[in-house]
This record gives structure tokens, C-alpha cells and sequence, in this order.
């Protein structure tokens, strides 16, 4: 009986998801570099090892708080917090450019998951 039922427990723990890690982009009508990443990252973004790593999640710099719970207070935009399980675990201020993010995304993925690039 103590078998059925702790094979049962696990079969259960099983189906659960796991938290999955996401990027929540903080943004703002009218930034101009939201705008900016716009055109540059979001159409590749979801087709990259990291937009499948930690898929990207929008959200409006007045609601931020009703999202995701931050380390500290989103001022600017866009502001990329990586979160898992609506808490924050890192993030990138502003948007440079595509030469600057891919590099900083990746570190932070890297310093704050367990996200490793695949080896060609």
C-alpha cells in the first residue's frame, strides 16, 4: 500500500511544470528604444536558444509590480528583468543596441540560470 501510494506522489510531482524562467520586458508607449528593440530583436528573439530558454513576456512600466516582483524599482525603459516564478533574479537597463544585448542577455542568463549555449 505504501508503495502504490508513494509511486502515486511521485507520478503526481512529475506532471507538475517547472517554474520556468522568463524575460520580462518593461516598457512604455512612446520609448523610443522600446521602438528601437522592436525592430531590432523581438522578431529573432523567440527563435533564439535564449528566447527558448526564458521566452519574453511584455508588460507596462505602471503594472510592473501587479507582474513580477522586482529587486528594486523599474525606472527606466526597457528595462529586461529576468524572473522565475515572478521574482527577479537579474536585469538590463536600457537597450544599447543588438551588439551590446545579445552579449549582456547571454551573461545574465549564465550568472543567474543554468542556461548554457549549445556547443556547435
Amino acid at each position: 500500500m505504501i508503495r502504490t501510494v508513494t509511486a502515486l506522489s511521485l507520478a503526481a510531482l512529475t506532471a507538475l511544470p517547472a517554474l520556468a524562467v522568463e524575460l520580462v520586458m518593461v516598457e512604455q508607449p512612446g520609448c523610443i528604444y522600446c521602438e528601437r528593440w522592436d525592430k531590432e530583436i523581438a522578431p529573432a528573439y523567440p527563435k533564439t536558444d535564449e528566447g527558448e530558454f526564458a521566452p519574453l513576456r511584455r508588460v507596462d512600466i505602471s503594472a510592473v509590480e501587479d507582474s513580477v516582483t522586482p529587486q528594486r524599482a523599474v525606472v527606466f525603459t526597457p528595462t529586461f528583468l529576468l524572473v522565475e516564478d515572478d521574482t527577479e533574479l537579474g536585469r538590463l537597463e536600457g537597450y544599447p543596441g543588438a551588439e551590446f544585448f545579445w552579449p549582456m542577455l547571454n551573461m545574465l542568463l549564465r550568472d543567474k540560470t543554468d542556461f548554457e549555449e549549445p556547443t556547435e
